[in-house]
């Protein structure tokens, strides 16, 4: 039994006249998760253990505490000891939107999904979060040549490509910018969502929630790397938030125009970041489950980029180069 072992179970001791512990999962982080299960019949409750030398608990429980403040489903905070990373939080069950969705279910689903987003970009400020700027967007960009094609695919880039990629990376972060900014969960896919009983969906993972453009977690969820949907209805269902954005007032009538190249090429600033984040957890971490996520990712971007002139000689080198050898 670990160091680490021996003071979460003392932790709960002090709360739980007796229990059952079971490992729920890890994530894409340094968290863990149990679920804890009372001897007296009560409610179950999930364990967050976060390691404070790697993780820092404060934001999860301040950003959820302001998502429940406006309706939206994210884990109540039940106990909590910052200076040793726990949180004891409400158990969602094991039904996430991944393993729920289906044709007779995404509609339902999806509606929920896109209600609780126009509520958290309508309703919860991002005035002090930290800001999806110019640095971390580019940041995440290079991620896609650092960490996929060079430490895990072993690729030599020639000037060309570097130059490629860096004018793609340039007109993503423009597009990224030029964008409404609002409140930004980071990570609204179907990995992060559950399907629970009432008030669905319940949110996770909201911890590095940012200030940043309107159309970032539209897109994470509707061009989901882990579920793939048809590019006409993914795009019935972006133009469906947008009018209902322009009701909440989260958008205006006038952006129409722009809205779909927000949209678009959002998501392929997001899908090189992802997939340079799961090389990165496989060749760092020795987690390679994600790994046969990243054809599904980048098929995102090249079916998109021929759609715009500035991007299209990028799609087609990521096609040529990098799906090939994946």
């Amino acid at each position: 039994m670990t160091q680490r072992h021996t003071e979460m179970t003392a932790w709960l001791d002090d709360r739980f006249h007796e229990y059952r512990l079971a490992p729920v999962s890890d994530d894409a982080s340094f968290r863990r998760y149990y679920r804890v299960i009372p001897g007296d019949g009560g409610p179950s409750r999930i364990l967050m253990d976060a390691p404070p030398d790697k993780e820092d608990v404060r934001p999860f429980a301040a950003i959820a505490a302001r998502l429940r403040q406006v309706g939206v489903q994210a884990p109540r905070v039940h106990a909590s000891d910052e200076a040793r990373g726990f949180l004891l939080l409400d158990d969602f069950g094991d039904c996430r939107y991944l393993d729920a969705l289906d044709e007779t279910t995404v509609e339902r689903l999806y509606g929920d999904a896109l209600g609780a987003l126009s509520v958290m970009q309508a309703c919860v400020s991002a005035d002090e979060l930290p800001l999806y700027d110019e640095p971390l967007l580019r940041a995440e960009i290079a991620l896609f040549p650092d960490w996929l094609l060079q430490r895990h695919l072993g690729l030599t880039l020639d000037a060309d490509e570097t130059r490629l990629i860096a004018e793609a990376a340039d007109t993503l972060v423009v597009n990224a910018l030029a964008q409404p900014q609002v409140f930004v969960h980071r990570d609204y896919h179907s990995r992060n969502l559950m399907r629970i009983g009432q008030g669905n969906p319940g949110v996770l993972d909201f911890q590095d929630a940012v200030r940043g453009p309107v159309t970032y977690d539209l897109v994470s969820l509707l061009r989901d790397c882990y579920i793939r949907w048809p590019r006409e209805r993914v795009e019935d269902w972006a133009w469906g938030y947008f009018d209902l954005a322009v009701q909440s007032g989260i958008l205006r009538e006038e952006h129409e125009s722009r809205f779909q190249r927000w949209f678009d090429l959002m998501g392929m600033q997001r899908q090189l970041k992802a997939a340079g984040i799961f090389a990165r957890l496989d060749q760092r971490d020795g987690k390679p489950g994600y790994l046969a996520d990243i054809p599904r990712t980048l098929a995102y971007l090249v079916e998109v980029a021929p759609d715009y002139p500035d991007l299209a000689a990028f799609g087609e080198w990521v096609a040529r180069r990098v799906l090939p050898v994946l």
